[in-house]
């Protein structure tokens, strides 16, 4: 059988992360790239060109297309808006500037619906029907499987679970709101919490720090770490009550630290969510870690019949 490959691109605010992936779903090529210290969307188009090369280069066989996750709303693979944590991207068409920047076919979806075909295909998704799905890391994203079929509203629009509501009055959130779930849980709001408590500056601290501490005991991570997994609960305790998902898969940021983290956060929920609404449905990490996204974006290219005949469902040609 001739080698084919897909090349997956996990676009974040700290890293953008690359891989050249076979039918198989093995990783045989990957890398990651910083992003935190670029300041505009055209930074952040060149980063995506340079990973698509690089990865293509790496193949032995033919390179069948290039699926891309992205924080935010995106349609048709345009970028609508939503990509708080990153410059500019409003009404992007990021798969046609790819698409002719490489001479690629290219699949662009949110990041955390990408994360959930990574999960349903290769991880902790298999098997459910109805299944919630958390990124934590510099924001909150947020996917559903809803009958078998991933959810995004009316035009991929809704699914902004980072965006739910904690407190109308609390702290600014990267959308121009307050008081947003993304607000108090992620990780950014973790930093945030443990830098004003210690005195440290934010850029010496990350989220394998705080955790490290938390293990071992200091004072201010367990305090702080305690405020994260409240938080977490609130966020999660709503999702339960409206979807009675059968899984609720948490991947990115601190989420792979150790059995401690889906555990604080699940008693939580017990303790708050409605019990019909929760009787059924399991909190758990993302067992592909941060491949569960990359992963995603290759199943995506693969299962898209009409890469090599047209331009259907979504799809930027070259």
């Amino acid at each position: 059988m001739t080698k084919m490959y897909a090349i997956a691109i996990d676009v974040g605010s700290t890293y953008v992360r690359s891989g050249l992936i076979n039918l198989k779903g093995e990783i045989v090529y990957s890398f990651k790239m910083p992003s935190k210290a670029v300041l505009s969307e055209g930074e952040i188009i060149a980063l995506i060109n340079a990973a698509v090369r690089k990865c293509a280069g790496a193949a032995d066989g033919p390179v069948l297309g290039v699926g891309i996750g992205f924080p935010g709303i995106v349609e048709n693979n345009v970028i609508l808006g939503g990509a708080d944590n990153l410059p500019g991207f409003h009404n992007v068409d990021l798969g046609a500037l790819i698409a002719d920047s490489t001479g690629l076919n290219v699949l662009v979806d949110n990041d955390a619906n990408m994360m959930a075909w990574g999960e349903l295909q290769f991880g902790a998704g298999k098997n459910c029907s109805d299944a919630v799905f958390l990124t934590i890391g510099t924001g909150i994203g947020g996917s559903a499987l809803i009958n078998n079929k991933l959810y995004g509203g009316y035009r991929n629009k809704g699914m902004e679970f980072g965006h739910i509501i904690i407190n109308f009055d609390g702290p600014p959130c990267s959308c121009g709101g307050n008081g947003c779930f993304e607000a108090y849980a992620s990780i950014k709001a973790l930093i945030r919490d443990y830098a004003r408590l210690t005195g440290r500056k934010v850029s010496e601290i990350n989220g394998k720090i705080i955790t490290h501490n938390y293990l071992a005991g200091e004072a201010a991570a367990v305090e702080v770490m305690n405020l994260h997994f409240h938080y977490m609960a609130a966020g999660i305790t709503s999702l339960i009550n409206i979807f009675s998902p059968q899984k609720v898969i948490i991947g990115g940021g601190v989420s792979d630290s150790g059995s401690f983290y889906v555990r604080e956060i699940s008693k939580r929920v017990a303790e708050r969510a409605m019990p019909d609404a929760f009787s059924d449905s399991e909190i758990v990490s993302s067992q592909m870690g941060n491949e569960s996204c990359l992963l995603g974006c290759a199943s995506r290219v693969f299962s898209t019949p009409v890469l090599l005949q047209s331009n259907e469902v979504g799809l930027s040609q070259k």
